[in-house]
């Protein structure tokens, strides 16, 4: 497969439920938050005698802007990520409410959207540039090429630009990068164009894993990359970028830093900001965190083995 051949691309994942409108509300605004690739409400009477129209006269300004039962509709990358961010959303939210899952060709929803994406600067060395857009050439700026719908992690979300900035902002030369949870390996080609001397990739998703290798390519470096028990990551590294969500974060937390060299950084995002202080706390038994940065709600955590003092 070539993720040029969107017939080919494995389907996204979508959910459906049915709420009232307060909490439609509620949790529509949670999921985007949470990381979905895209929400919708939609009537979930519509078609019946008791359908509800939402807007009134011509001019008028609507009275809801939902229904009083609404689907909602979420579309993530694939189902495990899915079922990730509905694990963080409150339980009593969701108390009762049945989630359907189904897949969505991933060609239909890339045609419908890859349009809409601008290249996205980072910062003034670092822009993000799908194929699809012509750049002119600077010499002091690195401009990595992916492409939004077809990755895993294209710097749209604030949580990778949270860690993209991060390595931007730190000397990388003759460092090893480990990037945990990959995606489309985003992390680690930024790292190896911002000079690091090497990248390896882990991921649970063999298609990540896949499109890191391609993005790998297309960027012109090479970054080795597999699942989590591949070989070439079972060591330690002066920096490790793991960009997930909190819970696996946190169930991850023993073995990120153990892959942590003594006085090496390790840097997590997909933390929300009320989440800091707990992810903090969890990591404090091996590893001393900070936030670093936030950003739209969320956080990048920064912490330094063996080094108490993480105000630096």
């Amino acid at each position: 497969m070539t993720q040029t051949d969107l017939s080919a691309a494995p389907p996204l994942t979508q959910a459906k439920l049915t709420l009232p409108f307060a909490a439609a509300d509620e949790v529509s605004d949670a999921l985007m938050e949470l990381g979905a690739l895209a929400v919708s409400l939609e009537d979930a009477l519509a078609d019946s005698d008791e359908e509800q129209p939402l807007f009134g006269e011509p001019g008028m300004e609507p009275e809801s802007a939902a229904w009083d039962i609404n689907h909602v509709v979420a579309l993530f990358r694939n189902r495990q990520e899915g079922e990730q961010i509905f694990a963080e959303i409150p339980a009593d939210l969701l108390d009762g409410v049945k989630v359907e899952f189904s897949d969505v060709p991933q060609e239909d929803w890339v045609r419908l959207t890859q349009s809409q994406f601008d290249p996205i600067p980072i910062t003034d060395k670092l822009w993000i540039v799908p194929t699809w857009h012509d750049t002119e050439a600077d010499d002091r700026r690195i401009n990595l090429r992916l492409d939004p719908g077809l990755a895993f992690g294209t710097g749209s979300h604030p949580t990778t630009a949270l860690c993209l900035t991060w390595l931007c902002e730190h000397a990388l030369s003759d460092m090893d990068i480990l990037d945990y949870g990959c995606g489309s390996g985003i992390l680690g080609i930024a790292a190896l164009k911002l000079g690091a001397r090497a990248a390896v990739g882990v991921d649970i998703d063999p298609q990540a894993v896949e499109s890191t290798a391609y993005n790998a390519e297309r960027n012109g470096v090479t970054m080795p990359c597999g699942l989590p028990d591949y070989p070439a990551a079972k060591r330690q590294f002066p920096v490790v970028v793991a960009n997930i969500l909190s819970n696996p974060l946190k169930l991850l937390a023993p073995s990120l830093c153990q892959h942590v060299e003594e006085g090496g950084d390790l840097v997590l995002s997909g933390v929300l900001a009320r989440q800091a202080d707990e992810v903090i706390a969890h990591y404090a038994q091996w590893m001393p965190m900070r936030v670093w940065a936030e950003r739209d709600g969320w956080v990048c955590l920064h912490g330094q083995k063996g080094i108490s003092d993480t105000t630096a």
